[in-house]
């Protein structure tokens, strides 16, 4: 991850600005793919950076892809398309369709985004790159709340799921400082590569049984729950009041707060999951336009994107 990148308020020329061939008539085009993906407020934010970036040919687009379908969307992507986002349950399907990844994806084995670049030594055609924002996103999101709680060394993590989005959450609690995590999982076969993961970050993984989360969670110094929206309601109900104290991040931002979060923030901070989704935007846009914007810009955006939901569901 490339620290003290896309947080300001300046527009930064990075690699890849130049990539695009100049036959495509100015259309640049890029999109988030899962399923299912309406939900995403990914659009909302892609589209404000571009505004901000003076992009006006570039389109950013939802789009429903299971993962059946994606080689074949992979494979229809003509030199028009800059990137692509990805999410659920697409984060480690899309490994064997790529040319190359980066240090982020080899540590944690999970993908959030594909660019491409031309074929090297006078080959004909694009590479398909694979890269992890997630991470960075995560240790953006929380790092301000960590220090601001005064926890900087030795710390303890805790992470709440065994899917991909929990496997970039150990590589982001290594990256903060933690050299132990509990992982809270519901089959601790299936959350083998946490472990996996952990040591080649640097941070000791021990998987633990989800009933034990609320009691788990709150013994740790920082905690992210990646479970799905509704999923983690149990925990919720058995936390001790006022026995938190760490530093919570639900990726779940709708709706905010969530239980977990509502019932956390008797006891100690909660970092809403919005901030990882404008963070990891960011970091994407840098890879898919060769330029950073703004964290501000984005927040702004999807903040007036949550209060247009929330005012169409009234």
């Amino acid at each position: 991850m490339t620290e003290g990148s896309g947080t300001g308020g300046s527009v930064t020329e990075e690699h890849g600005a130049d990539r695009w061939p100049a036959d495509v008539d100015g259309l640049r085009r890029a999109a988030v793919l899962g399923s299912p993906i309406a939900h995403s407020l990914s659009p909302a934010l892609h589209r404000a950076a571009y505004a901000q970036l003076g992009l006006p040919g570039w389109r950013y687009d939802a789009v429903d892809v299971v993962e059946a379908d994606l080689a074949g969307f992979l494979a229809g992507c003509g030199p028009e398309w800059a990137g692509l986002s990805l999410t659920m349950p697409l984060k480690r399907a899309v490994l064997p369709l790529l040319d190359d990844v980066d240090e982020v994806v080899r540590a944690t084995g999970v993908v959030n985004t594909v660019t491409w670049e031309p074929a090297g030594d006078g080959g004909v055609g694009r590479r398909a790159l694979g890269a992890n924002t997630d991470v960075e996103g995560l240790v953006r999101a929380l790092r301000p709340a960590v220090e601001e709680a005064g926890r900087t060394s030795d710390l303890r993590g805790a992470v709440l799921g065994g899917g991909a989005t929990a496997v970039s959450a150990v590589a982001a609690l290594a990256a903060l400082g933690c050299s132990s995590v509990v992982a809270h999982v519901r089959s601790p076969a299936r959350a083998a590569a946490l472990v996996d993961v952990g040591a080649r970050c640097g941070a000791q993984v021990e998987l633990a049984p989800w009933d034990a989360a609320a009691s788990g969670l709150a013994g740790a110094d920082v905690v992210i729950a990646t479970a799905p929206a509704g999923a983690a309601d149990e925990v919720a109900a058995g936390l001790a009041p006022g026995r938190t104290g760490g530093v919570l991040l639900d990726v779940v931002y709708d709706p905010s707060p969530t239980a977990l979060g509502a019932a956390w923030a008797a006891g100690g901070p909660v970092v809403d999951g919005f901030e990882m989704l404008v963070h990891q935007a960011v970091g994407q846009v840098r890879l898919m336009t060769g330029r950073a914007p703004a964290a501000d810009v984005l927040r702004e955006a999807g903040l007036a994107e949550r209060r247009r939901r929330a005012r169409d569901d009234a």
